[in-house]
């Protein structure tokens, strides 16, 4: 009996992770594939490029400021609630982006509607439900799924779309992706309770501007935060402008999708090696060791002649660094301050994150207008992930009743 008992906890455990990734497959997912929209949108509303744009870009800030709220949420009155306000926000803001003709109706529906949902059902609140309902000694290769399922989705969702808008025109083709994300609705009932019903012991709650003002006076926290805006840099620049410098490369325009896909692929491979390392080394020295690997593999590629090879190559070893650094950030917010919090604090890092990504996206954009190349932001890059590793270094791996 003890034994049935045992292997019935364990599915149930598993049968968690794979319903939280799942989820986070579909609302990522949804949410990368959206810029396959952008031309279709421009010529069915003939409002230019840079007004599209502008949506897309409002949708990435947006994303990162819903987090902490609906972390907050979350962790006073539950995970499902939640998670069914974000899915179906999701739903209807790709659902009825067809319709819009203006500016500011894309922005309502791609910026604010659809992004916003997917904060709101993102990885805050995911990771958070993960390790409130999965063991300890199981919640960092829980991260870590949860992570590479975001990445799985995108992988899987993109060439979907595409075959979708060939076969039914681009209309049918968002719809049919509304559609899909309502799978994931199940999740909403998972995931009822808030974070007292953790796994194991009673969890100590604060309240949100209580938690909130507490991580911010604590130096391993900041640190901490500073070091995911410079990675949210770091993305956000690579994966909206690795197409861009491949054209400028002179190669065939099929590598810079192939390096995107290259991108998805082996950040799955890293994102589950590092759940698996967390447990054995310290985060913060996993985290040094992420952002020096960056600096190199940036200055390796700018050294060698680029050609379709060498693209493959750096898009596959950045894919393994490039959302890695997620699995031990989100267990160093759960060690300093446990589950009580979490999907608060760890929006707050995705928030920074975020921000991040859009410095970088915007910024280099304005770089390569003014100087027609990427390499003035290739170097910043480099070196902010040697600054990203040294900055690390200092973290204390204790929870915050036992130092800062």
């Amino acid at each position: 009996m003890k034994i049935v008992n045992i292997t019935s906890e364990t599915r149930a455990v598993w049968f968690t992770i794979f319903a939280v990734a799942g989820t986070f497959a579909l609302t990522m997912g949804v949410r990368q594939t959206m810029g396959l929209f952008l031309s279709p949108l421009n010529l069915s509303t003939g409002l230019g490029l840079a007004s599209i744009s502008l949506a897309f870009a409002f949708g990435q800030i947006f994303w990162g400021v819903t987090q902490p709220i609906a972390g907050a949420y979350a962790d006073r009155f539950g995970a499902g609630r939640v998670l069914l306000l974000g899915i179906s926000l999701v739903a209807l803001g790709t659902a009825i982006t067809p319709m819009m003709t203006s500016t500011w109706g894309l922005i309502l529906t791609i910026g604010v509607l659809a992004a916003g949902g997917a904060g709101i059902a993102g990885p805050a609140v995911l990771m958070s439900a993960c390790m409130r309902f999965v063991p300890e000694d199981k919640q960092n290769m829980a991260v870590a799924i949860v992570n590479a399922g975001g990445s799985l989705g995108v992988f899987m969702m993109a060439p979907l779309t595409v075959a979708l808008m060939v076969s039914f025109g681009w209309t049918n083709a968002m719809l049919a992706l509304a559609l899909m994300v309502l799978l994931a609705l199940p999740s909403a009932w998972l995931f009822r309770g808030n974070s007292q019903h953790a796994k194991g012991k009673p969890v100590q709650r604060l309240g949100a501007g209580q938690a909130v003002g507490q991580a911010l006076q604590n130096r391993s926290f900041l640190l901490l935060a500073f070091g995911f805006f410079i990675s949210g840099f770091h993305v956000g620049f690579v994966a909206t402008h690795l197409p861009g410098v491949v054209t400028t490369s002179g190669l065939p325009t099929q590598f810079g999708g192939w390096s995107l896909a290259m991108l998805g692929l082996f950040n799955i491979i890293g994102s589950v090696t590092m759940g698996w390392a967390v447990g054995r080394w310290r985060m913060k020295s996993l985290l040094s060791l992420v952002y020096v690997a960056r600096a190199v593999a940036i200055a390796a590629f700018l050294m060698v002649p680029q050609s379709g090879p060498t693209v493959l190559i750096f898009a596959s070893v950045m894919g393994l660094t490039f959302l890695s650094t997620v699995p031990p950030t989100a267990g160093l917010v759960t060690k300093l301050f446990g589950v009580g919090n979490m999907a608060t604090l760890f929006g707050l890092v995705m928030l920074m994150h975020q921000m991040g990504g859009f410095v970088g996206t915007y910024l280099a954009g304005r770089v390569f207008e003014a100087t027609g190349s990427f390499d003035l932001i290739w170097y910043m890059d480099a070196a902010l992930a040697v600054f990203a590793a040294l900055i690390h270094l200092p973290i204390r791996e204790v929870p915050i009743g036992r130092g800062h």
